[in-house]
């Protein structure tokens, strides 16, 4: 049950509830919980049953696939306010998760069981909407990153994820493995690439750290 107090914190991260009918939110009310998950800990692991779905308040959760070679690619990430399409699938569909969910920060959430989920959506227009604006969105994320696997040069994903990530800030805490699993690739050819990126003077290299020194060169290299 959601506390009247909690409630109206949530619903500052949560827009479609600020326009919900007051039947819809007693019943939000009433149904949901609140959680709390550790940094680091599987939300849900390929083949899990899913017994309900996670709206973030705070924090985040990657979203990634591990390959028969044993490498990671990551599908997409959430946040605030957000949720899994992978998830709402599941819960849908009534299959399996097939994927792998594990929260990057401490994260706290508000839980909607699953026979609550689908209840929802064939009663409430406000709900339903929400979870097929998250089922775009997502979708539109995750073809992105296909057409990034299939269609881009891994020199070129690794200098638009280094601009991504740097930002502002030209120094990046992140290891070749971060990358490599980010991508879908192994720490091997990561390494070959970011040395690359060093000989010509774009990036240079420490233990878990990488400063970019030529931000115009590195994005002449993310557009190749």
């Amino acid at each position: 049950m959601i506390e009247t107090k909690d409630f109206e914190r949530i619903s500052g991260r949560m827009p479609f509830l600020q326009d919900a009918d007051p039947e819809f939110i007693r019943e939000f009310q009433r149904s949901a919980f609140m959680a709390k998950i550790p940094a680091g800990r599987d939300v849900f692991l390929e083949g899990d049953r899913i017994e309900a779905i996670a709206l973030l308040v705070s924090g985040s959760v990657r979203v990634y696939k591990i390959g028969e070679t044993g490498r990671e690619i990551t599908l997409y990430r959430f946040g605030n306010g957000s949720s899994c399409i992978l998830t709402a699938n599941a819960i849908l569909s009534q299959q399996t998760f097939p994927a792998i969910a594990t929260t990057e920060e401490d994260v706290e959430a508000v839980m909607i069981p699953a026979e609550t989920f689908r209840n929802w959506v064939k009663r409430y227009d406000t709900w339903r909407d929400f979870v097929f604006d998250l089922l775009s969105q997502r979708l539109s994320t995750v073809l992105a990153v296909v057409d990034e696997v299939v269609f881009h040069r891994m020199d070129r994903r690794v200098a638009n994820l280094l601009l991504k990530r740097g930002g502002e800030d030209s120094l990046i805490r992140i290891t070749h493995q971060e990358i490599a699993s980010e991508l879908g690739s192994s720490r091997e050819v990561i390494s070959r690439l970011l040395e690359d990126f060093i000989n010509e003077g774009s990036l240079r290299s420490g233990r878990g750290v990488i400063e970019i020194l030529d931000y115009e060169q590195l994005k002449a290299r993310s557009l190749m």
